[in-house]
C-alpha cells in the first residue's frame, strides 16, 4: 500500500490511542500525541482510546497516571475510551490484559514465530560484553532458537525461569510504510529476538502495544520517533499474526530553544529557571491557559504558518495528516508567550474573571465579583498569563498600600514640588462629585498645563499613591474602580509621606 492510498483513508472513522506509560510526568511530547490522536479522531468522527501501558513495573511512578489524566482533561482533550470511563475493548491497563497476552502468545508460540529463552540475565550480560568486544551486534545470540518445543515445554512445565522472545527472520529485509517518511527498509539480521513475555508474565512494549492496537481495532499509530528503531520488529510482529497493520505515523523530534540538539535535563532545568517547562502540570500551575498551549504545541510538526492563532474546534476542522512534517521542531517559549496572551485577550470578560479569581483568593485576597468584573478589561491587554493578574490587579482588593516613597517624586522634581503638586492634585479631586475618567482627566491635564509640567510627572506621582507600584492599568478607569473615597485617603496618605521626605 502506497502513502496516497494511506492518507486516501483519512476521513474514515479512525479509531487512534494514545497510549502513555507511567513512568513519569506529562510532557510536550506526550500532549502533542495525544493531541493529533483527538484532532484525528473528532475530525473523522472516530474514537479517541487512552489506554495505560503500565507493564514496566520497576520505573512506574505512583500519581503518573493520574497526572496524565488530569492533563488531558485540563487541556481539553476528552477520550472516548479509558481506565476510568471504560469502552467495549477494555480493561484498559496493560496490566489488567494479562490472560489476553497470554493467549496471543501462545498463537505466535504455535506458529514457530516465538521461543522461550531459558538464558539467564548473567549470560545475557556475558554475551553482550563478548559481542561488543568482536564489534558485533550486541543483540541476543540466539542460543534457545533451537530448543526442540517439546523440551521447552517441559522446562517450563518444571517452573525453570524464562521469557519469551520473537523469532526474527534471519534472512532478507522488512520494509514497514511511515506515512511521513514513506518505506522504510531494514536488513533481518539487524533486528535483534527481542523480548516478548517478561518473567513476571507481563508483555513488552514490542508485544503488548501491537496486540492491543489490533484487538482495540485501532486503524492509526501515531507516536513518537523514538520508535522509528524497532518500527520494523513491530510490522514483523503484526505480520507474524497475519494482521493488517494499522497507518503508522512517527511524528518529528523536539530540539532545544536553539534549534541544535533535543531537549535535555540540563535544558528543562534551564527552562524551569526562566518560567518555563516542557511539563504540561509546571504549565497550567504557571498560568498557561490550556487554548494558548495546544495552539503552540500542534503547530511544531504540523505544517501550517506557525502564527496561526486556532481553537481546538478549528484544529479539528483543518486537520489533516497529510500535512505533518517529519522535520524536528524547535520548543519555542517565545510563542507559548504569544499565543497564551492572543487566547487569553479572546476569552469573554466572564470567563477570563472566572479563570483570574482563584489566583487572587490564592493570595489571601476577597474578591467582589462585580468588582473583578470591572477590572478584568482593563489588565486583560497586558496578561501573558492568568497568574500575571496579580501583579497587575492585587491591589484593587487590598485595604490599603505601601509605596515607596522615592516612587511618590516625580521625575526631575524635589520631594518639596512632589507634595506640592500632589495636594493640589488632592484639592481636585476632592471638589468631584466623582471620580471618573470623564471628570478627573480633564481637571489634571488642566493642572498640568497650570504647573507648566508634563503629564508622566504628576500622573506617576498619583499612580504610586493609588495604587502602591509603578506599574498599573489605566489610571483614571483604575480610580474610578478603587472610588472616591478610598482614592483621597491613599492620596492623603502621600502627601504624608512626602512631607516627611522634604
Amino acid at each position: 500500500m502506497d502513502t496516497s492510498t494511506l492518507l486516501s483513508t483519512g476521513l474514515e472513522p479512525a479509531r487512534v490511542r494514545f497510549a502513555p506509560s507511567p513512568t513519569g510526568r506529562m510532557h510536550l511530547g506526550s500532549a502533542r500525541t495525544a493531541l493529533y490522536d483527538y484532532l484525528l479522531a473528532r475530525r473523522t468522527g472516530g474514537k479517541f482510546i487512552l489506554r495505560i501501558e503500565d507493564t514496566d513495573t520497576k520505573r512506574t511512578v505512583p500519581g503518573a497516571e493520574q497526572e496524565l489524566i488530569d492533563g488531558l482533561r485540563w487541556l481539553g482533550l476528552e477520550y472516548d475510551e479509558g481506565p476510568d470511563v471504560g469502552g467495549p475493548c477494555g480493561a484498559y491497563r496493560q496490566s489488567e490484559r494479562r490472560q489476553l497476552y497470554h493467549e496471543q502468545i501462545a498463537i505466535l508460540l504455535e506458529k514457530g514465530a516465538a521461543y522461550p529463552c531459558f538464558c539467564t540475565p548473567d549470560r545475557l550480560e556475558r554475551v553482550r560484553r563478548e559481542r561488543q568486544k568482536q564489534k558485533m551486534n550486541t543483540g541476543y545470540d540466539g542460543l534457545c532458537r533451537t530448543i526442540d518445543p517439546d523440551e521447552a515445554r517441559r522446562r517450563i512445565a518444571n517452573g525453570e525461569r524464562h521469557i519469551i522472545r520473537f523469532k526474527t527472520p534471519r534472512q532478507g529485509s522488512t520494509t514497514a510504510l511511515d506515512v511521513l517518511r514513506g518505506p522504510i527498509t531494514v536488513q533481518n539480521s539487524q533486528i535483534d529476538d527481542y523480548v516478548l513475555i517478561k518473567s513476571d508474565g507481563l508483555p513488552t512494549y514490542h508485544f503488548g502495544a501491537m496486540v492491543d492496537d489490533h484487538l482495540m481495532e485501532i486503524t492509526h499509530v501515531i507516536r513518537g520517533s523514538e520508535w522509528l528503531s524497532t518500527f520494523s520488529l513491530h510490522a514483523l510482529i503484526v505480520r507474524a499474526f497475519g494482521w493488517e497493520e494499522p497507518v503508522w505515523i512517527h511524528l518529528s523530534i523536539f530540539l532545544k530553544p536553539s534549534g541544535k540538539g533535543k531537549m535535555s535535563k540540563r535544558d528543562t532545568s534551564v527552562a524551569l529557571d526562566s518560567g518555563y517547562s516542557i511539563y504540561i502540570n509546571d504549565l497550567m500551575d504557571f498560568g498557561y491557559i490550556p487554548e494558548g498551549v495546544l495552539n503552540w504545541i500542534v503547530l511544531m510538526g504540523w505544517g501550517v504558518s506557525e502564527d496561526d492563532v486556532m481553537t481546538l474546534d478549528q484544529m479539528v476542522d483543518r486537520f489533516d495528516i497529510a500535512s505533518l512534517s517529519p522535520a524536528p521542531a524547535a520548543i519555542n517559549f517565545t510563542k507559548l508567550d504569544h499565543f497564551s496572551g492572543t487566547h487569553i485577550r479572546a476569552l469573554r470578560t466572564e470567563d477570563l474573571a472566572a479563570r483570574t479569581k482563584p489566583y487572587f483568593t490564592s493570595a489571601g485576597l476577597t474578591v467582589e465579583d462585580a468588582r473583578l468584573l470591572r477590572i478584568v478589561p482593563l489588565i486583560r491587554e497586558r496578561l501573558v498569563t492568568l497568574d500575571d493578574c496579580l501583579p497587575f490587579a492585587a491591589w484593587f482588593f487590598k485595604e490599603t498600600v505601601e509605596p515607596k516613597p522615592e516612587e511618590l517624586i516625580g521625575k526631575n522634581l524635589t520631594a518639596a514640588q512632589s507634595v506640592e503638586i500632589t495636594r493640589k492634585a488632592y484639592e481636585i479631586l476632592a471638589g468631584l462629585p466623582a471620580i471618573t475618567r470623564a471628570t478627573a482627566e480633564p481637571a489634571l491635564r488642566q493642572l498640568i498645563l497650570e504647573l507648566g509640567l508634563n503629564a508622566n510627572q504628576v500622573f506617576s506621582i498619583l499612580r504610586a499613591a493609588v495604587t502602591g507600584q509603578t506599574v498599573s492599568p489605566p489610571l483614571f478607569e483604575s480610580m474610578e474602580i478603587v472610588g472616591k473615597e478610598k482614592v483621597l485617603e491613599r492620596v492623603r496618605r502621600a502627601i504624608t509621606l512626602l512631607e516627611k521626605q522634604r
